[in-house]
């Protein structure tokens, strides 16, 4: 299918709901490397052993893979954590994101503080450059279903602290790892 984008509209209701900008403003892959976000469609169900996935990992140098299930009976705290991942903040560091299984929205803000909206699906992988803000939310389906969001956060180096979650959570034999980057006196742009 491929990765959907666009502008959203301002409003502050449910911000599991697509929020498109009314007309419609879509937000072409071009835009989005421009602001250094980076897609792939890979295929989720090789992970462990895609070869695609493992050159991408080689030429950027991501070192590290965690997997986290974000899902009310498995993530401690599961409505507080959902509301952190929504609160916008920035990374000193890239954030790489691997959605395995589930339906997500990452938003980031373009140069001119406008919030866009991409879709995550099963199979998309984007890297969001440091110093990017941005927030993170389940989208409507996830919710209503209570189904599972599988992701994974690949790292440059071995450095987890620069993952925006802390809990120790175990899928499928795959340690979990959530944490916070500390980004002391850096506030989002109002």
């Amino acid at each position: 299918m491929g990765l959907e984008a666009w502008y959203m509209d301002g409003s502050e209701e449910d911000q599991r709901r697509p929020h498109r900008l009314e007309p419609h403003q879509p937000v072409s892959l071009e835009q989005l490397k421009e602001l250094g976000v980076f897609y792939w469609q890979l295929n989720a169900d090789i992970y462990e052993s895609d070869p695609e996935l493992q050159q991408i990992r080689k030429d950027r140098g991501y070192s590290y893979m965690d997997i986290i299930t974000i899902h009310k009976d498995t993530l401690p705290n599961y409505e507080e954590k959902l509301k952190m991942f929504f609160e916008e903040h920035l990374h000193l560091d890239d954030e790489i994101r691997y959605i395995l299984d589930g339906q997500a929205y990452f938003d980031v803000r373009d140069k001119e503080d406008r919030w866009i909206r991409i879709a995550m699906r099963k199979g998309d992988l984007i890297t969001l450059p440091a110093g990017i803000y941005h927030r993170f939310t389940l989208d409507e389906m996830v919710q209503k279903h209570a189904l599972p969001l599988y992701a994974a956060y690949l790292v440059a180096g071995l450095n987890p602290d620069c993952l925006i979650f802390v809990s120790a959570e175990l899928h499928e034999g795959h340690a979990a790892v959530c944490g916070r980057a500390s980004v002391e006196g850096l506030q989002p742009p109002r």
